[in-house]
């Protein structure tokens, strides 16, 4: 029996990869993974470049040597670069030596995701930076810092020294401009602050944290002025310019700011260039279409992580949300499956959590009205602003709720929430609603815990539901 080959060596497919070897000892797997890094905590970069994080190594969840122990075959520096789904085998290229066939009885397509910098001209100069990977956190933190190497950043022998070698001579930089008001570009603000740099933040719309919702928006619009960063809404940036390296950035509008530095901050795209020419299909997102067991189109062939798109649980419908957990749950599903014990990867609801300086911020579900509208729903939305624990022990903070719901069936839609005492962790409530598929008037009726130091006897979701249930 040739090996199970699995294509990335991250989340999904560490996942896949030890999950299968738990379940079946004696089958051979393979892991090809393109860059050095193995399993490692993407979303820790911005706190690794702000400093909370210091040591590189510190993002590993698994070290080369804990996959050996695993039994798991990992070739790191090992590019796969096409796939033959006739033959069963995939082309690697090492990065020393010769490229060969590798043949496979299933393979998994773990290939994450890229950044991407839009049509913004200039963006290839030195200076402008993105934030996918630890080798880009390493670069922006060298960038910062004066004289770093690989010791002093904690990379060990993973981090390749000609990825922060341009920056050896770099003064450190004063003013830093980010594109892109989302998930990355808030949390680089306050990584960026932290380190005393003058921060200026471009959005082509009118608000920051699109997805959270308007009311998440401007309690985080408020947060990053109060702590200093300038803020540049319904601004497009249309390019950089400099002799090599960033000097200005250049709007659509004709604003200009004379940079430093420059992230850009402006989505991910799946990486899918692999199965180009073969009969794997996309789904409408552009990421690879799988059934709910992340099964491709081609036997045989699997795709998980933020490659591939996941059924949401509000919509029914497959759709692409790319995020740390749905990535780890899937590839966990894909290796028992391939064990011999069928197993669905599991649904998405697009929860997702953020830091804003002091504000929390959670999201869940459908709440932009034109999605659910487009969805097949009639949504009415409320939102309130209620105390995080009883108004008369210390700490009660001020803390926002939307929730959105279907006028016609009840049935919660989505919801955010905003506030600085425990906040973003509340929206996981939401998020168990969606997946049960409650309606308002059931999440209303939840036996939520109450005591004076965690929450006021009303739980502030259960106040949001008690409102919302009242308009419906």
């Amino acid at each position: 029996m040739d090996p199970f080959v699995v294509v990335g060596g991250d989340a999904a497919g560490l996942s896949a990869a030890s999950k299968l070897k738990r379940e079946a000892p004696d089958r051979e797997v393979v892991v090809f993974e393109q860059g050095r890094w193995v399993s490692y905590a993407h979303c820790g970069t911005p706190y690794f470049v702000k400093g909370e994080v210091g040591q590189l190594t510190d993002l590993l969840s698994l070290r080369p040597e804990d996959v050996a122990d695993r039994e798991i075959d990992l070739h790191r520096e090992h590019e796969v670069t096409a796939v033959d789904t006739d033959a069963e085998t995939v082309t690697v290229e090492p990065r020393e030596g010769d490229a060969f066939e590798q043949p496979y009885e299933e393979l998994l397509v773990a290939t994450g995701g890229r950044a991407v910098t839009g049509p913004i001209e200039g963006s290839d100069l030195d200076g402008v930076f993105t934030l996918h990977g630890i080798d880009d956190a390493a670069s922006i933190r060298a960038a910062l810092e004066d004289g770093a190497t690989p010791e002093t950043l904690g990379g060990g022998d993973f981090l390749d020294p000609a990825v922060i070698a341009r920056y050896a001579d770099w003064r450190p930089p004063e003013t830093v401009a980010i594109v892109g008001g989302g998930y990355v570009g808030v949390e680089m603000a306050e990584a960026f602050t932290a380190r005393g740099l003058d921060v200026h933040l471009f959005q082509r719309s009118g608000h920051v944290l699109a997805p959270f919702g308007e009311a998440v928006a401007e309690r985080v619009e408020t947060e990053l002025r109060e702590q200093g960063v300038t803020l540049h809404l319904n601004e497009e940036v249309a390019r950089f310019s400099g002799d090599s390296r960033v000097q200005r950035l250049e709007c659509e509008s004709g604003a200009a700011l004379d940079v430093d530095v420059a992230l850009v901050g402006v989505g991910i795209r799946p990486n899918v260039d692999l199965l180009e020419g073969t009969p794997v299909e996309l789904g409408d997102s552009d990421a690879i279409a799988v059934d709910d067991y992340g099964r491709t189109s081609v036997d045989d062939v699997y795709a998980a992580g933020d490659c591939a798109e996941a059924r949401h649980v509000v919509t029914g419908e497959f759709d692409w949300v790319p995020l740390g957990l749905t990535a780890n749950r899937a590839g966990r599903a894909v290796g028992q499956t391939v064990a011999g014990d069928p197993t669905e990867t599991g649904g998405i609801a697009g929860t997702a959590v953020v830091k804003a300086f002091d504000q929390e911020c959670g999201r869940t579900g459908v709440i932009d009205h034109d999605e659910a509208r487009a969805a097949g729903f009639d949504p009415a939305s409320e939102t309130i602003t209620t105390r995080s624990r009883s108004g008369y022990y210390p700490g009660a903070a001020e803390t926002v709720v939307s929730l959105t719901a279907d006028r016609e069936t009840g049935h919660l839609l989505g919801g955010s929430i905003v506030g600085t005492d425990r906040a973003a962790v509340r929206i996981d409530t939401v998020a168990t609603a969606l997946e049960a598929g409650m309606t308002v008037d059931e999440v209303e009726r939840l036996d939520l815990a109450y005591a004076p130091p965690f929450s006021p006897v009303w739980d502030p979701v259960l106040t949001a539901a008690k409102v919302l249930n009242g308009s419906l």
